[in-house]
């Protein structure tokens, strides 16, 4: 909480980077880093063989060729060790995935199927197959590098250095193998999703700028907005229908400076967009060209983290959902779950909301960007899992406790809610409990629930 309260502080939000959308698109993806290991591995081999082809002539021409028999016996061995490895790696990688697979399925039937994006965006899962793969490619490359020649005068390269750098892959191999079913077991353990989840979620409010001066309300559904003049125009959306995944900050604020207007996103992270829908407001001044917003709103299939506010909540709060259901029956998960709902909101409890301003290097507000207000963000983390928790006295316990802890951080502009959510729930477990002591023990806050 001090963190975030000296992130709030601070004169002047975190300017956006200019590859951010791009490094998060391919950190939803699985195939970049296997990609780059091998090609990576590749420009490796080449190094290592003209490395290897080097030493071999300089021993012909010292005339060495007792060493560079040493060495072709060293590589009739090495040969039989790397032609293991190659086997051997195949064998690794289908365990890997299996055990990713069984993994994701078992994440996604317990918890939320949204939560399969924290399997995709793994570092240790990416490293694992990675390095994986391009330890195979590297055997095979160190296979065709083996000369038939036996004689030391005759032989053109011995594959030393290749072979060390192949056991050396298979060393990391190893590490990384320990480290990925380590990271698996941690995955499939609820506390642990949830505590990703909230990790997450945490990036999205950190990375947003903070209004110079104290809070600035903007509204952003109508046509004025104060200080950035009429709406003059807005952009249509031209691609794919899908969720608005993120735009790309820097380039809207390049381009709203050089044509001197103030752009205002329509739509929020998050949101379902069709072609022809309008997703930039121009204010200010004409409509910049088209060609100059070329990607810089980017729609797909699901939402992600980037820039999505609610989407961290959306996630705890299914997770809560499927808990309470009469399937499942975990009033413990969703326990775990509302006290990272109540953390998330602690910290955004006294934060500006309703928009994000974004600025150029002037000073000056050239993108408005839609964010959920407070009270969509109380709604959101409370009233499902407040409608599933009437029969379990440990989830209503714990949610009138982070009600009434709620209540204590916020300013009294943003105690409606909150007290509207804890007033619904003494409401429902009023009708619900059969006896008076039942409600009474239903309705006594403790942030463990039942201990």
């Amino acid at each position: 909480m001090s963190d975030w309260m000296a992130t709030q502080s601070s004169p002047a939000g975190r300017r956006p980077r200019a590859l951010s959308p791009l490094r998060e698109h391919l950190r939803d993806t699985f195939w970049f880093a296997p990609t780059a290991a091998m090609v990576g591995v590749f420009v490796v081999w080449v190094g290592a063989e003209a490395l290897d082809t080097a030493i071999v002539d300089a021993l012909q021409r010292d005339r060495d060729y007792e060493t560079l028999d040493e060495l072709l016996r060293f590589a009739e061995d090495a040969k039989a060790v790397v032609s293991a490895v190659g086997s051997a790696m195949m064998t690794f990688i289908g365990v890997v995935f299996s055990i990713s697979l069984v993994a994701v399925q078992m994440a996604s039937g317990q918890f939320t199927p949204r939560v399969v994006r924290l399997f995709v965006r793994s570092r240790i899962t990416k490293a694992t197959f990675a390095v994986f793969l391009a330890t195979f490619v590297l055997t095979l490359l160190v296979l065709t590098s083996f000369d038939t020649a036996d004689d030391p005068r005759s032989v053109t390269t011995v594959p030393l250095v290749q072979s060390v750098l192949t056991l050396c892959m298979v060393g990391l191999s190893l590490l990384l193998f320990v480290l990925y079913v380590n990271a698996t077991l941690r995955l499939m353990r609820i506390s642990h999703v949830i505590a990703r989840i909230a990790s997450e979620s945490f990036r999205v409010p950190a990375s947003m700028p903070v209004p110079v001066g104290g809070r600035e309300a903007v509204p952003v559904g109508g046509r004025e907005a104060p200080g950035h003049g009429t709406e003059t125009g807005w952009v249509p959306h031209d691609g794919r229908a899908g969720v608005l995944r993120d735009v790309h900050i820097t380039r809207l604020v390049r381009v709203a400076r050089k044509h001197g207007v103030v752009l205002r996103l329509i739509p929020r992270i998050g949101d379902f967009v069709v072609p022809g829908m309008p997703v930039l407001a121009v204010h200010g001044g004409p409509v910049p060209p088209r060609r100059a917003l070329r990607y810089a709103i980017s729609v797909g299939v699901e939402r992600t983290y980037h820039q999505d506010l609610a989407f961290g909540l959306r996630q705890l709060a299914d997770i809560a959902l499927r808990a309470l259901s009469p399937a499942i029956n975990d009033p413990t998960t969703a326990v775990q779950a509302l006290d990272r709902v109540v953390q998330f909101l602690a910290a955004l409890s006294r934060r500006p909301l309703d928009a994000a301003l974004h600025r150029d290097r002037a000073g000056a507000v050239r993108l408005v960007q839609p964010v959920p207000d407070w009270t969509e963000l109380v709604d959101l983390g409370f009233t499902e899992a407040r409608g599933c928790a009437v029969g379990s006295p440990q989830v209503c316990r714990r949610m009138l406790a982070g009600l009434d802890d709620l209540l204590l951080l916020a300013p009294p502009e943003r105690r409606e809610p909150l007290l509207r959510h804890r007033e619904l729930l003494r409401q429902a477990v009023g009708l619900a409990a059969p006896t008076a002591s039942d409600r009474d023990f239903a309705l006594r806050p403790d942030r463990q629930g039942i201990g």
